[in-house]
């Protein structure tokens, strides 16, 4: 489902659900909560959605549907792998700022379990920047600036673990330091480390 599918209603339950998401976890995000955040009864809620997993593939369809948007645009670039890399961890880290409930997807651990559909659309989210960034890597390696003795997986997992990690750190710090200055330290970091 596209942005322009969701209705105005929907996208203020998407981000009343991420708010709690964020307060109460995955447990915390029932149709009576919601209804209570939104101050409205939760058959309306029924309206919208038939189920909580609805909501949950509603709100991780929303988030997959901006990466593509914002990741696509910055691989179509004609610029060095590096600077491509560069370019997407901050895009991700500024989105990640302004939009902190997107972390349970990152940190997606609980919400792994939470039905077929749920799980189904994770995967889809990991899958897609995963191939984000493994055309990038193999970018670079035929530029000759990315390393071509540390093989394509195990520099995605150095380069995803170390984003995930630095979300997790903002997440248990209750967002207090700015992820996007953190986040470019580490990113640096990184790219010393991998390239040639």
């Amino acid at each position: 489902m596209s942005k322009s599918d969701i209705s105005t209603r929907q996208q203020e339950i998407i981000e009343a659900s991420g708010r709690i998401l964020i307060n109460k976890g995955i447990k915390g995000l029932t149709t009576k909560n919601l209804a209570m955040e939104m101050d409205f009864s939760e058959s309306a809620i029924y309206r919208h959605f038939k189920n909580k997993e609805d909501i949950i593939v509603l709100f991780f369809d929303a988030m997959l549907e901006n990466f593509n948007l914002r990741l696509n645009e910055i691989i179509s670039r004609e610029i060095s792998a590096i600077e491509k890399l560069k370019v997407l961890f901050e895009s991700q880290f500024n989105y990640i700022s302004q939009n902190p409930h997107f972390t349970v997807a990152i940190l997606a651990d609980e919400i792994y379990f939470e039905g077929e559909r749920v799980k189904e659309t994770l995967l889809k989210i990991f899958a897609f920047k995963s191939d984000i960034i493994l055309s990038i890597i193999q970018q670079g390696k035929k530029e000759g600036l990315i390393r071509s003795d540390i093989n394509n997986e195990d520099l995605l997992h150095m380069i995803i673990g170390s984003f995930r990690l630095q979300i997790l750190k903002w997440r248990y710090d209750n967002f207090n330091f700015n992820l996007q200055e953190e986040g470019e330290k580490i990113m640096h970091t990184i790219l010393i480390l991998i390239k040639k």
